[in-house]
């Protein structure tokens, strides 16, 4: 049946805008954004075939081009809507943060964080400078590639935020294997920085590790 043919207020368009967004399934989602079906199979149809085909939304959206192109329903004119769309978000976040206006909720930071580096095939190292009210200054990388307490310089970090006239940071770092549980070194690593920082008046808030599911928060845990 042709969603055309459904009940009005089951319709995925109609739907989104009578409840909000929030309301809608992931199949629903993507159908939306996908518009049409393809010969014998609705929107909503094609969307639950692809979320099972690539096994759920996040690893249809990271898929690789050529993988994702040769999808039944898609192709390079999806695709580039798609890294569109995603790359929207990614700035919508950024000028949230950007908008020079404290951060009152940790949520805000973090949704950027995981943004920015979840889908990340390689581990990268970052800083969210902020002023004394919690307004961001800067989003710095720190460092790239496998990370060890080697591999990020607390001196280096310390003139950053000098540079940056920073009363407090806010660190992330990815693990790639998708296993966001923090290692000893990475506790170790924190211990530095923070201690560096301090010689400074500089405060750590937080320092995030992203990977599958929700990111580990050091504050969270007590280790901040």
């Amino acid at each position: 049946m042709a969603i055309t043919d459904w009940p009005q207020d089951e319709r995925p368009r109609e739907k989104l805008l009578l409840r909000g967004p929030q309301a809608l399934s992931d199949a629903e989602l993507l159908a939306i954004f996908l518009r049409t079906g393809v010969a014998g199979s609705s929107a909503v149809d094609l969307a639950r075939e692809l979320l099972g085909g690539f096994g759920g939304l996040r690893p249809l959206l990271s898929a690789p081009r050529e993988d994702f192109c040769s999808r039944r329903g898609l192709g390079l004119a999806k695709y580039a809507q798609l890294q569109a769309v995603l790359e929207i978000a990614r700035r919508h976040l950024g000028e949230r943060l950007g908008e020079r206006h404290a951060l009152r909720d940790p949520a805000d930071a973090r949704d950027f964080l995981v943004t920015r580096l979840r889908d990340l095939d390689h581990e990268v190292f970052v800083a969210l400078f902020l002023d004394s009210q919690h307004r961001v200054l800067a989003f710095d990388e720190l460092a790239r590639g496998t990370l060890n307490a080697a591999s990020v310089y607390p001196r280096e970090v310390v003139k950053q935020a000098l540079r940056r006239q920073a009363a407090a940071l806010i660190f992330a770092h990815n693990h790639p294997s998708g296993v966001a549980e923090p290692s000893d070194a990475d506790r170790a690593l924190t211990r530095r920085l923070k201690d560096a920082l301090a010689l400074i008046d500089v405060r750590v808030l937080d320092h995030f590790v992203i990977g599958e599911g929700p990111p580990v928060s050091f504050a969270e845990r007590g280790w901040i």
